[in-house]
């Protein structure tokens, strides 16, 4: 399998990276901006399974060139049988402190970077192929909200739209796209937002669940919002 984590460095794209890397079959490339934190993913891969193929790139989905990671991606892979999309980042302000550069910010960082991503990667994305976008509950229609997320679960619910429209337009291309919205996860990013806060789910718990869905999710489903929380929405 060769697979694309982007968000890589840290919290669940991290774990899902080393679940993956237990496979030496695997080709694992991990896209983060933090280029410290990738190496020691990478170290740390090689610890648990030195045989592994984990290939770490720094890269910026919002604002590099993505020309130059399909040209790396010539280099690595005849094709990609696996995107995750899991970078991302969280504001947490009240309505009346957010400004629009915050709601830019979510927009870029959680959709329009994803939205970049699927089309760079498109070309290698062949029959059977599985586009994993990671979303939220706080995204997810019908969930209870939580005060300070407006911008954050706003761009989080225009990634589950977009997934429900690709799984529409790739079907021809038999490729499946779906979308896990996930709940609280012992993360770096949760922790810094809400830091009285302790979650019920760890990050590598969640890791390991979002790589054997990547695996087999698209056997059972597409088009898809799946909610993946302890608690009901």
């Amino acid at each position: 399998m060769n697979i694309i984590i982007t968000g890589a460095s840290s919290g669940v794209g991290f774990e899902s990276a080393l679940e993956f890397s237990l496979n030496p079959k695997n080709k694992v490339i991990c896209i983060a901006r933090n280029a410290d934190k990738l190496r020691k993913l990478h170290e740390i891969a090689h610890q648990i399974t030195p045989d592994c193929n984990l290939i770490p790139v720094q890269f910026d989905i919002v604002n590099d060139d993505y020309q130059i990671l399909q040209n790396f991606l010539h280099q690595q892979v005849d094709k990609i049988d696996i995107l995750i999309n899991n970078a991302g980042s969280l504001i947490n302000k009240p309505f009346l402190e957010t400004t629009e550069t915050d709601l830019g910010e979510m927009l870029e960082s959680n959709l329009i970077g994803h939205f970049r991503m699927i089309k760079g990667v498109l070309p290698f994305l062949g029959s059977g192929a599985h586009i994993v976008n990671i979303g939220s509950m706080g995204g997810f229609q019908g969930s209870v909200k939580f005060v300070g997320l407006s911008a954050y679960s706003t761009s989080k619910a225009a990634l589950h739209t977009l997934t429900e429209c690709l799984a529409l337009e790739l079907a021809d291309q038999q490729i499946k796209v779906n979308c896990l919205a996930l709940g609280s996860v012992q993360t770096e990013m949760l922790e810094q937002a809400f830091p009285d806060y302790q979650s019920p789910v760890m990050a590598f718990e969640m890791g390991k669940y979002i790589a054997d869905f990547a695996l087999t999710g698209h056997k059972f489903f597409n088009g898809k919002i799946i909610p993946v929380a302890v608690t009901t929405p």
